[in-house]
């Protein structure tokens, strides 16, 4: 087998590995979370995660440095072997305490140093962190660790490792071969809806992390607002989801207590686990029994993504829509004889219509059966957005994030962590459980994932604690949906906007630079309308412009 580098002596970095798919192994200052509901599988089924990684053990007389070096390259190969090998580097009660899946943090390049004739500092900067469930947290700008290993020799004077905190150190190119996104689907309050949460688990037996991380229920920040058919005490048996040649994953359900399978909501459970491990490549269909009985006919609920409908713009005083021919008027639409309007928004039925009047007033379009009704007068809105159960989201100065309805008084929707904060921005997902909030503090201007807590009508009540997002932006100005599980957010460098594709559990990354934008779409395909009144569209990578089409603004698609 061919050596893994390593790095040079003196001040030294820790390069990329095997096929660019190295996992580094952390020993940190501060151990990372040990506890969790995920647990190793049984090893039956991979999924393929591109290259294996495999480790040496410790070279005879190896100095403290080329240990570390050593033990760190261990890690990448560690879910091959169960850990086996880095385990090797490792002395006395470390060697079966130390708890590799503890956490992750994902890293940029290692800079290791000798610091001592027993001790070995290596600083990592952070790009993000991974608790032991899955949880992917986005370092901010600089974000740096400093880590100590300590050493002892053994009784033939070689080096290992006596002291390594909890928890695996992964380059970012390594974390993506050797962990996988994928999303755990939950049920809305009134049933009719799968919500998504995101969770970076190991590639290899993804499916038996996936569905362990779905028995064990939602994170506490979405928990009050979703709900599950998994009945508690629900466990894997079999331990490991196993998938067979012809795709089909084969759930093993059991519990203490046989009755509680037999009495679940059998449709909704298996909606639940058969939308999360479809969404694992090589899953084509699921099969799941309790003991030896097959559990069989899952629900059918919404999710994803809003199913389409016309891209629509203002256009002078109308609301115009982009079809094939171009633009065209929406029917059963009259013309905006309101001052300044702006920002049209409106739900998937299309029953709910509303736009900005002035940035001071929200208030209803005309059709033939309605001359339009003012909803909220206020001092400055954002750009509003309509949920699935009629409610308008916007938010005003002094006020923050309100819910608007026709014959309701404004609802104020707040939390604890908004206090002392300017909302800038509010929008909701499709599956009206899940908002992204833009707001200004102390601290700077942050973009928030948050859970929509309702009653039992569906009159919102607060939003849970919140999950921060998009950390590296400084100053983000406005939020939409480009999917169920990515933000579009438009954020000002310099002098001018960019728009960010902003994942719930990922890396942000900004989308080529629009000149002189205006304001943006959500949707798979979003959509920019610039100061001149042009309209682009985004085709790959690349923003288009939209021919014979001028004099627009604010396009929007349903949500």
């Amino acid at each position: 087998m061919t050596p893994h580098p390593v790095a040079r002596r003196s001040r030294r970095r820790v390069l990329a590995a095997v096929a660019g798919a190295a996992t580094l192994v952390l020993a940190a200052c501060t151990a990372m979370p040990t506890s969790g509901p995920v647990q190793q599988g049984d090893g039956r089924v991979e999924t393929p995660s591109g290259v294996d990684v495999l480790a040496e053990g410790p070279r005879p007389d190896a100095d403290p440095v080329e240990i570390v070096e050593r033990f760190l390259v261990a890690g990448s190969a560690g879910f091959r072997d169960n850990f086996v090998v880095a385990r090797q580097f490792l002395a006395g009660e470390a060697r079966s305490e130390w708890e590799p899946l503890g956490g992750v943090v994902v890293s940029g390049d290692l800079e290791i140093t000798e610091v001592g004739d027993a001790q070995v500092q290596v600083d990592v900067p952070v790009v993000a962190r991974v608790d032991s469930d899955g949880r992917y947290a986005e370092a901010g700008t600089g974000a740096e660790l400093m880590l100590t290993y300590v050493l002892v020799q053994d009784d033939d004077g070689q080096w290992r490792i006596s002291e390594a905190p909890d928890g695996l150190v992964v380059p970012t190119d390594d974390f993506a071969v050797f962990f996988r996104q994928t999303a755990l689907y939950f049920l809305s309050p009134d049933e009719t809806y799968l919500v998504p949460e995101l969770r970076w688990l190991p590639a290899k037996n993804l499916t038996t992390y996936a569905v362990s991380a779905l028995l064990a229920g939602p994170s506490p920040w979405l928990r009050d607002a979703v709900g599950t058919a998994v009945p508690d005490g629900v466990q894997l048996k079999p331990v490991a989801v196993d998938v067979d040649d012809d795709g089909v994953a084969h759930v093993g359900l059991s519990s203490a207590r046989a009755a509680d399978l037999l009495d679940a909501d059998r449709p909704l459970l298996l909606a639940q686990i058969e939308r999360t491990l479809l969404e694992v490549s090589g899953v084509s269909s699921v099969d799941v029994r309790a003991g030896s009985a097959a559990l069989e006919g899952a629900a059918t609920l919404n999710h994803g993504s809003p199913s389409g409908g016309s891209l629509e713009l203002l256009q002078g005083d109308e609301i115009v829509q982009l079809g094939a021919e171009g633009l065209g008027p929406v029917e059963g639409v009259g013309p905006l004889d309101v001052p300044e309007p702006s920002h049209p928004a409106r739900d998937e039925r299309g029953d709910v219509r509303v736009v900005l009047s002035a940035g001071r007033s929200l208030v209803t379009v005309p059709t033939a059966a309605d001359a339009g009704t003012t909803l909220y007068s206020g001092t400055s809105l954002s750009a509003p957005s309509v949920d699935r159960f009629g409610w308008v989201w916007t938010s005003d100065v002094g006020v923050g994030a309100l819910a608007v309805r026709a014959g309701a008084a404004a609802v104020p929707v707040g939390a604890d962590w908004l206090e002392g904060r300017t909302v800038r921005a509010v929008r909701v997902a499709r599956d009206g459980v899940r908002a992204a909030v833009v707001s200004a503090g102390e601290d700077g201007v942050a973009v928030d994932l948050v859970a929509v807590v309702r009653d039992r009508r569906g009159v919102p009540q607060g939003f849970g604690e919140a999950v921060r997002v998009g950390t590296p932006l400084v100053d983000p100005t406005s939020v939409v949906w480009l999917d169920e599980s990515t933000l579009g957010v438009v954020a000002t460098e310099g002098d001018e906007n960019r728009v960010h594709a902003v994942p719930l559990a990922g890396a942000t990354r900004a989308l080529s630079p629009v000149a002189d934008l205006a304001s943006l779409s959500g949707g798979r395909t979003p959509y920019a309308a610039t100061e001149d009144g042009g309209l682009l569209k985004l085709i790959g990578s690349t923003w288009v412009r939209v021919p014979d089409v001028t004099g627009v603004a604010d396009p929007s698609f349903a949500g």
